[in-house]
Parts: C-alpha cells; structure tokens; sequence
C-alpha cells in the first residue's frame, strides 16, 4: 500500500507534463489499482510490491506514450 501511495504523487504530478483529461484518466486508472490492491490486501498480500511496481510502469508508459504520440511537453 506503501507503494501505491508513492504511485499517487507520480499520477498526480502528471498534471506538469499531460493535459488535465489525461491527468484524470490516470487518476481513475490508480483507484482501479488501490481497489485492486484492498481486495488483494488480506489473500494475497505478497502481490501488492508487485501491484505498486506495476503501477509505477503503466505511469512511466502511458507518459512516455502520451508524449512520444501527443506530443505532451
């Protein structure tokens, strides 16, 4: 859960580099992950390392992809 508090400023801080709906898809994309990650929190607990780690992926490629198609500065 840690991690994903750590994803939440990377996604929120998007605002400095993508256009607001992007920021707010983004945001919505994360709460999928905190959901995700409260189902999983008392079954499988050893999945949410994993679950921050790809968190941080899909927002390191989702800018990458939204600068190199949109050109987002």
């Amino acid at each position: 859960m840690g991690g994903l508090a750590c994803a939440l400023f990377l996604y929120g801080a998007s605002g400095l580099v993508a256009p607001w709906w992007a920021v707010v898809v983004l945001l919505l994309v994360w709460v999928g992950f905190l959901v995700t990650a409260c189902v999983w929190w008392t079954p499988h607990p050893k999945r949410l390392p994993v679950l921050a780690v790809v968190a941080i992926a899909f927002w390191f490629v989702a800018l990458l992809g939204g600068s190199i198609l949109f050109d987002w500065s």
